[in-house]
């Protein structure tokens, strides 16, 4: 069994394509399939997996993928979950941040957001070794730099 994922990790690869999409609307259209076309992939088999995988998510949220292609025409992909960004501009109800943040105050969320979104980041792959209170740390910070206030109740 060993020497078999040993072989499944030595495939040689071609590239590692990295691409932000919005939740199940995965087409072959720009901006997938120049990206796929151009290493051969199969962009159907894609287009399926990643709508499938993201269809629990909002239609509008932009998923970050990563697509590793091998050089026999087969690829992996992983998805992460929104930026925590668009996460904070959804539960504050805000285009945009503020231009001077640490001065002018856009909006204010609470601790409950930051919880929520806190527990949705968990899953991705490169927070999973985090505590959930690092992860809210973190969530905080960005909110600050985007001249969002967390409060305790609104």
């Amino acid at each position: 069994m060993s020497i078999l994922k040993d072989v499944a990790i030595r495939r040689p690869v071609s590239a590692t394509i990295r691409l932000t999409v919005p939740a199940g609307a995965a087409r072959p259209a720009p901006p997938v399939g120049p990206a796929l076309g151009q290493y051969r992939l199969n962009l159907m088999a894609f287009c399926k997996d990643f709508n499938a995988r993201t269809q629990k998510y909002k239609p509008d949220a932009p998923m970050a993928v990563t697509i590793t292609a091998f050089k026999d025409n087969t690829f992996e992909f992983t998805v992460k979950s929104p930026s925590v960004t668009w996460y904070l501009k959804k539960a504050a109800g805000i285009e945009s941040g503020s231009t001077r943040p640490g001065h002018i105050v856009v909006s204010s969320i609470t601790l409950k957001h930051v919880y929520e979104i806190a527990k949705l980041k968990q899953t991705d792959p490169g927070s999973q070794h985090m505590s959930i209170e690092a992860i809210c740390k973190s969530i905080i910070g960005t909110a600050n730099s985007m001249g969002i206030q967390v409060v305790k109740e609104l």
